[in-house]
């Protein structure tokens, strides 16, 4: 599937839902410089698994989004985070679910996927592995941060409580096309804010959240996972990428069949095996970003 070497391509998203306006320039900021991560991988030969998971790695670091550090709470209190990584050139894939202790889901990820012999991982066992993998385990506390623990003791205070937030939350992700033509994805996620303990979403789902061929395109999803696991969105687009639509196209299309068919919210980024982009997103807002043919970082909120 390889090509002879060539431009690499890179598009990382943080998030589609309403974004406030005080925190329009820390999201900007933040994907700008997950760009600058999985760019500099790209520009050097690395693979494209590599420059996802960079990527992704700066995005959780970054308190602003809603994965690793600053994932939302559950209605318990607690962070549960899921993440996913899929190569485009094997369609090996390796995911976690309802992880608490893991700082970097994502990595955790790119260890099931090399040393695995599943796929998807969920909670302590996933824990274990990635410890496994020599991969640190921190403290759930530290993953909280002063906004979240505010946001979940209002809902707390609600009589009754809500499980249905205003904000869908920033998940983030990443598509990455290498010199090689080869393609990779990501997506990693705290999940939705006050979430039943154990909900998994459609972040670590093979598919759903995310999805990665390098004969057609690679993907990855955010929004209402409810929706998406539905109707499979991040397979619908790369599908019809292979069926000849462009990635914009295409990512126009899947997010109007979420709206259409089973009335979700959400957005989509997508990137084709010639390094074409595409986004699209029914939500008012998605930061998303990306690489443009001369080299510079273009973000958009």
């Amino acid at each position: 599937m390889a090509s002879q070497p060539s431009q690499p391509s890179l598009i990382v998203h943080g998030g589609a839902w309403k974004i406030p306006p005080e925190l329009e320039a820390d999201c900007r900021a933040g994907c700008a410089r997950a760009l600058a991560a999985g760019w500099q991988i790209l520009v050097q030969g690395g693979s494209a698994l590599d420059a996802v998971e960079a990527a992704i790695v700066v995005l959780e670091d970054d308190p602003v989004f809603d994965a690793g550090v600053g994932s939302h709470l559950n209605a318990d209190g607690v962070v549960q985070m899921d993440a996913i990584l899929m190569d485009g050139e094997t369609l090996n894939a390796g995911a976690v679910a309802a992880v608490e202790r893991i700082r970097n889901p994502i990595r955790a990820a790119r260890g099931i996927l090399e040393k695995g012999p599943h796929i998807l991982l969920a909670g302590a066992g996933a824990e274990r592995f990635a410890a496994a993998c020599e991969i640190p385990l921190c403290e759930p506390a530290e993953l909280i941060v002063p906004r979240e623990r505010q946001r979940w003791e209002a809902l707390r205070a609600q009589a009754p409580p809500s499980t249905l937030p205003e904000r869908f939350g920033s998940t983030v992700g990443a598509a990455a096309r290498d010199a090689q033509g080869r393609l990779a994805a990501g997506t990693s996620t705290g999940g939705t804010f006050g979430k039943y303990p154990g909900r998994i979403g459609d972040s670590p789902l093979v598919g759903c959240g995310c999805y990665a061929d390098s004969e057609s395109a690679a993907a990855s999803a955010t929004g209402w996972g409810e929706s998406i696991m539905k109707i499979v969105m991040a397979k619908m687009a790369v599908d019809r990428v292979r069926a000849g639509v462009s990635p914009a196209a295409a990512a126009l299309q899947s997010v109007h069949r979420l709206s259409e068919r089973v009335r979700g919210s959400g957005g989509l980024i997508l990137l084709d095996r010639q390094g074409r982009i595409g986004a699209a997103f029914n939500t008012p807002n998605m930061v998303y970003g990306y690489v443009a043919a001369d080299g510079s970082l273009v973000v958009h909120v």
